[in-house]
């Protein structure tokens, strides 16, 4: 029997302050018509100054440890995807495992920007494949506000703070991580970056984005490599039940599923309420859709992310 990483529990967590788009009106020149119209987003989270990424993660880590009906202690590896981690060394991660009581195994970060937890999930499902790990606990975390220039009316409107969390378990069945398929290119790298960075010029900086190239990538990459994940297990879009791509943009969630032939009912969103959370925004929707009773046991999952680098992916689960 094939071995398989089973989604053993879900959690998000999102910081309690909510800014909606006409409080951005008052910061930059804009207005909620103007972005909903143009990114589906009416709200996003941001966290406070005193709050860290570590601080999100951790919460996220244990609300789908509890979900799982397990403990720190028994994790054996903890892959978190981010781009803006507490401080440049030690790995974020390693204070997730402090805090949940996790005392073996390993912890380390991975920086693929909006990809980050599809390639998270990848690494952590390839250990469990090979007997590396039982139990994994992968995080997608973000505090982009942290990053944001908000002067810039083009990006500040569009990110939020958010972490999203899901453990994963050694399995003997057909259901869990079927597949998860990632790519880069380099070439692209420049079109969406942070200014900053310690060799760079010894700053965080922040977002800075070709908006017109980064949608033309996503819409085309996004679905490809969607397709390819399902042709290369032999599926297709008629047997998807759920499609729950990364949130960055509504327009660019519908240019992907109209590509592909996905119906506009099988499309989670959470874009609206969350904005665009980089590598929190896939597992943030997935634990989103189980809460709501949207995406059930049994059912097929699809999720594509594109981020800078360009870097992007899909992943193929079976609840």
């Amino acid at each position: 029997m094939t071995i398989r990483s089973r989604i053993a529990g879900l959690g998000g967590y999102l910081p309690e302050t909510v800014r909606s788009n006409d409080d951005m009106a008052k910061i930059v020149e804009t207005s909620d018509e103007w972005i909903v119209d143009r990114t589906g987003i009416r709200q996003r989270h941001f966290a406070d100054e005193k709050t860290m990424t570590s601080d999100l993660a951790i919460h996220a880590a244990q609300n789908a440890l509890k979900a799982a009906g397990l403990t720190g202690a028994d994790i054996d590896v903890i892959v978190l995807g981010s781009v803006t981690p507490d401080r440049t060394f030690p790995a974020t991660a390693a204070y997730v495992q402090a805090a949940i009581g996790m005392t073996g195994g390993c912890a380390f970060d991975l920086s693929a920007a909006c990809s980050g937890f599809l390639y998270a999930l990848k690494t952590a499902d390839n250990m469990v494949r090979l007997g590396q790990a039982k139990n994994a606990l992968v995080i997608g975390v973000e505090t982009l506000s942290k990053i944001t220039d908000f002067t810039d009316r083009n990006t500040c409107v569009l990110f939020g703070d958010g972490a999203g969390a899901a453990v994963l378990q050694a399995h003997e069945g057909e259901d869990g991580v079927i597949d998860t398929l990632i790519r880069s290119d380099g070439r692209h790298a420049p079109d969406l970056y942070a200014t900053g960075g310690p060799s760079f010029n010894h700053e965080v900086g922040y977002i800075t984005m070709n908006g017109r190239e980064v949608f033309r990538h996503a819409s085309v990459n996004m679905a490809d490599i969607s397709a390819e994940v399902l042709a290369k297990n032999g599926y297709t879009v008629d047997d998807v039940d759920w499609f729950v791509p990364h949130q960055a943009n509504i327009r660019i969630m519908d240019a992907v599923a109209k590509r592909l032939g996905m119906p506009a009912e099988k499309v989670l969103t959470t874009v609206d309420k969350h904005a665009n959370t980089s590598a929190a925004s896939i597992p943030l929707a997935l634990a989103d859709g189980v809460e709501r009773g949207l995406l059930k046991k049994g059912q097929l999952i699809l999720s594509p992310a594109m981020g800078a680098g360009f870097t992007w992916g899909a992943s193929l689960i079976r609840l």
